[in-house]
């Protein structure tokens, strides 16, 4: 009996010499959320590279008193402290006047491009949104000013811009006889127009461009319920397309001003090393400052007031607006 249930007894199979396979090991939570930063990290140096360490060191230029004399070798100027700053904010100085000039057309400049931009370019997105014939190609064609080089572009204004054979003179004057003239749009006064002309027609397709995107996110329903309720088109525009349209025109008016603020190509391709009295941008006043009089200590200090400026600007246009969205939420 005994060999008879060892003979059914099933055989025990060993198992294969090595070592025991445990659990599978998982990806630490930790690793997998690290992962974009890693790969953020080449960028983010690159940025530190080309925007942060020049930064620190024109803050740096700024308290020094570097002129032509130590190009060569500037950490030998000596220290000024807070001459530069002085001597920039002193209103009553030469150096300040010119300075509170520049910044005061600076103003004048960007509040007007900006709203110019953005009503051209809301008005445009607007009446762009009814499908009809010919649609995409006027919106390919509007964005034309925004896609070409802005060299290019501008200097094809400034031979439109030119007294004697210029095409605006030859419109305004011959054609249409609404100057007694030919005007001079690079020099006095109608410099300023010519600037705002040329900033306005670059800048107005980026707002298009926007408000169009932002326009899609709007419920066509709504149009169809406020027209059965009566409501015309302004009413429509300023109770529907406005409001809703709010986000999108509070990051559009920001980047709109800091560019148009910022703006020194557009200047300086236009009128030269040299910007007119009417037209001088502060951009193009700090370069003077800094590469036409080689004092590079005073130009860095107003480049500093000038970032001291946006930030406080930024600081309290976005302070306003998410106080404004807290309150309508």
């Amino acid at each position: 009996m005994t060999t008879t249930a060892q003979a059914h007894r099933p055989a025990v199979r060993k198992s294969s010499p090595g070592p025991a396979r445990g659990p599978r090991r998982r990806t630490p939570r930790t690793h997998r959320a690290g992962l974009p930063y890693l790969l953020l990290l080449p960028a983010l140096l690159l940025e530190l590279l080309v925007h942060l360490v020049p930064m620190v060191i024109g803050i740096v230029m700024s308290f020094k008193e570097l002129t032509q004399f130590y190009i060569r070798d500037w950490g030998a100027a000596p220290w000024s402290a807070l001459d530069n700053y002085k001597v920039s904010v002193d209103f009553d100085a030469p150096v300040g006047e010119a300075l509170l000039h520049s910044f005061l057309v600076t103003i004048a400049f960007t509040l007007l491009s900006v709203g110019l931009c953005w009503l051209i370019g809301t008005t445009a997105a607007i009446f762009m949104q009814d499908a009809f014939r010919g649609r995409g190609l006027l919106r390919a064609l509007f964005l034309v000013p925004y896609a070409l080089p802005v060299y290019a572009a501008v200097i094809t204004w400034v031979f439109m811009f030119q007294h004697d054979n210029g095409l605006v003179n030859h419109v305004l004057h011959d054609q249409l006889g609404l100057t007694d003239k030919p005007s001079f749009w690079l020099i006095g006064d109608n410099s300023f127009i010519a600037l705002l002309t040329v900033s306005v027609w670059k800048g107005w397709p980026f707002a298009f461009l926007i408000v169009m995107a932002g326009l899609q996110n709007i419920p066509g329903e709504l149009y169809e319920a406020a027209a059965l309720d009566g409501a015309g088109v302004w009413q429509q525009i300023r109770r529907i397309t406005l409001p809703s349209l709010r986000p999108v025109n509070q990051v559009l008016v920001l980047v709109l001003f800091l560019w148009t603020f910022n703006d020194f190509n557009t200047p300086f391709v236009l009128f030269g090393r040299t910007a007119p009295e009417a037209a001088d941008l502060i951009s193009v006043h700090i370069y003077q400052a800094s590469f036409v009089t080689w004092n590079f200590g005073t130009g860095s200090a107003m480049s500093v007031l000038l970032l001291l400026f946006l930030l406080l600007v930024t600081g309290g246009y976005l302070a306003l607006t998410s106080r404004g969205r807290r309150k309508a939420s």
